[in-house]
């Protein structure tokens, strides 16, 4: 079955093309969820909740842009919106810190420790880096969507890499002793 015949038998409300569409997309999307959750659990609750808006919501897919496109937005604001009901987005104070780039010395930590230190970083750091590390919003945009000021971003931003250094090169000298 063609993506276009998925998506139209999924506005219909079929079963087993909702249940097709999930296998398909649950891997890629489960990505984006662990990306903003702070354990596997939660990212999985926010995958289950995430498809069912996408099934609730289809129907206003035009078929203009990527359809993958979409269902990651959708996701990504399904996580935003439940964190910011369970206000675990506080507003930090707005002095700007220099902005901190991770030297590219510590690359050679593995993919999953490094998932793992992001996701171990408060939610407002967490969120505020993936959005601008990861997916790529400017601070403009995630001050908009998360209902903070630019500077917040910023400094959110800077605190979530100082965190992330700092848990990396512990690890590495952990790596070093061991």
């Amino acid at each position: 079955m063609s993506l276009e015949e998925l998506i139209h038998n999924c506005k219909k409300g079929n079963r087993q093309a909702q249940e097709q569409l999930y296998r398909e997309y649950s891997r890629v999307l489960f990505g984006v969820c662990l990306k903003y959750s702070p354990n596997k659990a939660e990212a999985e609750d926010n995958l289950h909740d995430s498809f069912m808006i996408i099934f609730n919501k289809i129907h206003q897919y035009k078929s203009k842009g990527s359809f993958e496109g979409w269902i990651k937005r959708i996701t990504v604001n399904t996580v935003l919106q439940k964190y910011r009901k369970n206000a675990n987005l506080s507003v930090v104070s707005e002095e700007l810190e220099e902005l901190e780039e991770i030297d590219s010395s510590y690359l050679d930590i593995s993919l999953p420790n490094l998932l793992k230190y992001i996701q171990e970083l408060p939610n407002k750091y967490r969120i505020t880096f993936n959005m601008y590390v990861l997916d790529g919003y400017s601070h403009n945009e995630i001050s908009g969507i998360l209902g903070t000021s630019i500077g917040t971003s910023k400094s959110n931003l800077a605190r979530a890499r100082r965190i992330l250094k700092e848990k990396i090169e512990e690890s590495l000298k952990q790596d070093v002793i061991s």
